[in-house]
């Protein structure tokens, strides 16, 4: 297994096992224009330059290891509508009425891009329909049941409630009190559908270039963007590195890096244990997830293996002992899996607000940034990347929506934010085993 701790990853991956990556593209060795130059080869990134560039301007893309090397290449795959509990009532307490749905519609026409993408593309990544939130304690279960009463009156938008009496139809755990099924979102294998966007930008023209980190950025009415061995001319800059921007050079953005924190999250996966005994774990088969605050999150693959998640570390750091720990935790779900092997554990950073609302905006009038996905990048990412064409087209309303949310930094700026979250997830740690 191997361990990069400075970038809190591990690479043991399911994802990365069962993809044949073509070869890697070359490095930045030049100086070049573009009209467009995007930063990130993950879906945020890669939806940009795809949009742009059906559009007709010239696109390049850097990425400094391989695309779909950050979160989008090690996620738990679930695409799934909204901004999270935290993230909607920071949007529903800063906007109106109106623009609250605005922005919860943009949230489902992301689902509903994904599943085009997947179509027009021919992106194989295993998509399958259904997500379920879970409840672990009768008290927390009228939270949820009151979440969706709010989706369904102020969205217009579908969830259906399951009660106690009907969780063993959809999950064979004890664990679980309660749920809310949401049949429009669902799950697929995020490295493939990455690497299946990034085909599709090849094929429309982006200029991908791999291993090429980017070290300094210079601003000005034509922005220069440097690597180690070349650089890009632009008219326009697409900042889509969240986590990981600005950790090869200098901190080229610090008006972004304190909005955002790196938060570990660490995915295991069983050996294959057959359609029939799958099946039997989860009859239908939807992406999961509880509503703790410190929460796990599993689904089935495609080859009847368990993928089983948590966000394990808020330091930066691997966890010690990781796979027995997360083993651990999933024999607390499934205890009926005692016997299954785990093939595989690999993990990295995801990118979180203070309030879990994305961070959309602008540092210049012709840089821009997409941030702050909280774990629901899958679908958001991609619609992010089409709004910021959008704009860069002329056609702003709808990316101008967020970038009017508004964010704080996390106490202590870059270097004091990871203490400070340690101490906050202890809390929530403790009130959620309490």
């Amino acid at each position: 297994m191997l361990l990069k701790k400075e970038l809190g990853v591990i690479e043991n991956s399911y994802y990365e096992a069962s993809v044949v990556r073509p070869p890697p593209s070359p490095p930045l060795a030049e100086r070049i224009a573009a009209d467009v130059c995007v930063v990130g080869g993950g879906y945020a990134g890669l939806s940009a330059a795809l949009e742009l560039a059906t559009r007709g301007y010239s696109v390049s893309l850097l990425e400094a290891q391989r695309v779909g090397w950050g979160a989008s290449g090690r996620n738990g795959g679930q695409v799934i509508v909204g901004f999270g509990t935290d993230g909607e009532q920071a949007i529903e307490a800063q906007f109106s009425a109106a623009d609250a749905r605005r922005a919860w519609d943009v949230s489902v026409a992301g689902l509903q891009l994904l599943r085009e993408r997947i179509d027009r593309y021919g992106i194989d990544c295993d998509y399958a329909s259904g997500y379920l939130m879970l409840t672990v304690k009768p008290r927390r279960s009228p939270a949820l049941e009151k979440w969706v009463t709010h989706v369904s009156r102020l969205y217009d938008y579908p969830v259906r409630w399951i009660g106690p009496q009907e969780m063993a139809q959809w999950v064979a755990s004890d664990r679980f009190y309660s749920a809310a099924y949401d049949a429009n979102s669902g799950h697929l294998h995020p490295l493939r559908y990455c690497l299946g966007l990034a085909a599709a930008a090849r094929a429309a023209g982006v200029r991908i270039f791999e291993n090429s980190a980017v070290y300094f950025v210079e601003r000005g009415r034509q922005p220069t963007v440097k690597t180690a061995q070349g650089e890009v001319a632009c008219q326009f800059l697409v900042m889509a590195g969240n986590v990981y921007l600005g950790e090869y050079g200098d901190d080229f953005a610090p008006e972004l890096t304190s909005r955002i924190m790196p938060v570990g999250t660490y995915i295991i996966a069983t050996d294959p244990m057959g359609k029939e005994r799958a099946d039997a774990l989860m009859r239908h088969r939807p992406a999961a997830s509880d509503t703790n605050f410190v929460l796990d999150y599993f689904r089935l693959s495609a080859d009847h293996r368990l993928l089983f998640g948590a966000g394990e570390s808020y330091s930066g750091t691997v966890p010690r002992n990781l796979t027995a720990r997360m083993r651990k935790r999933m024999l607390g779900v499934f205890p009926q899996l005692a016997d299954l092997p785990i093939s595989y554990a690999w993990g990295g950073f995801v990118d979180i607000t203070m309030n879990e609302a994305p961070d959309f905006g602008r540092l210049e009038s012709n840089i821009y940034y997409l941030q702050g996905f909280s774990g629901h990048g899958l679908a958001l990412a991609g619609m992010a990347g089409k709004l910021v064409a959008e704009a860069i087209a002329g056609q702003a309303e709808r990316f101008d929506l967020f970038a009017r949310i508004k964010h704080h930094s996390f106490p202590g700026g870059k270097l004091m934010r990871t203490p400070a979250l340690v101490l906050g997830m202890l809390y929530y740690r403790l009130r959620d085993l309490l």
